[in-house]
């Protein structure tokens, strides 16, 4: 089992599109088959065998189909932009690859179409809502995938009515989350929050800014600080002009004079 999956790890890029391709058309194949010949209700032994035959050969088929080409597809993009990237891309294709075997399989087995589409149609409004939140970040996800406003090792600025002003370096980026460093650790923000953001590309030796977001508190803003009293220098009084000799003894003669009197 291990010899196996090193043995896969250790494909090709070209052998991974070759494998996925291959098994991909076996899986058509088993579906036009098993719609053709076979048939599991109401039906002979022969149909029988040959509808269950060939929902083996589509459950494997298809297996090794998603697989292959979704390894292929993720490292395909990882080459093109990041790892994380790649591991978002091959997730994405693995979920709805299976979606989609699902579908054949039941088609296979002779379910209605009827029942699919009602079934389809009533688990994806449940699903919708209840992952609202979790579908937006990975849609975001695929949307900031193909845009690339950021690469991961990336210096940039957030404008954010959520985060506020951050400059952060990014480490990484994820199926619902992107990895940022900043002055006060790492942050993990939601992609949505990331796609709905004002994103800016900080030159070497530009002054950081940090500013909080609208929620934190009013002490929390950043503001000049305070010039007290005490720190400013106090003012040097002007020295008081002395009286010159004569002025004083001239006031001292005049003072027990009545009023009136001519001065000397």
């Amino acid at each position: 089992m291990n010899k196996g999956i090193h043995t896969a790890a250790k494909h090709t890029l070209k052998t991974e599109w070759f494998i996925g391709i291959t098994t991909a058309l076996i899986a058509f194949a088993a579906i036009g088959l098993g719609q053709a010949f076979g048939k599991i209700e109401r039906s002979s032994l022969h149909q029988k065998l040959y509808g269950w035959a060939a929902a083996v050969v589509l459950v494997i088929a298809g297996a090794y189909a998603i697989i292959h080409l979704s390894r292929a597809i993720g490292r395909l993009v990882t080459r093109q932009s990041n790892p994380g990237a790649g591991a978002t891309i091959r997730l994405v294709t693995n979920g709805l690859g299976y979606v989609l075997l699902i579908f054949a399989l039941l088609t296979v087995l002779g379910v209605s179409a009827d029942h699919l589409l009602i079934g389809a149609g009533v688990a994806g409004i449940i699903l919708g809502v209840a992952a609202q939140q979790s579908l937006g970040n990975v849609f975001a996800a695929i949307v900031m995938l193909f845009a690339r406003p950021f690469v991961v090792g990336d210096s940039i600025r957030i404008r954010s009515g959520v985060t506020g002003v951050l400059d952060v370096k990014v480490l990484g980026i994820g199926l619902t989350y992107v990895t940022v460093m900043t002055d006060d650790g790492v942050l993990r923000v939601p992609n949505s929050i990331m796609l709905g953001a004002g994103i800016g590309h900080l030159k070497q030796g530009a002054s950081p800014i940090t500013s909080p977001p609208p929620w934190a508190p009013p002490n929390a803003t950043p503001t000049a600080p305070p010039t007290s009293a005490a720190s400013s220098p106090a003012p040097t009084p002007s020295p008081a002009p002395s009286a010159s000799p004569s002025a004083t003894g001239q006031d001292a003669t005049n003072a027990g004079m009545p009023p009136g009197t001519p001065t000397l």
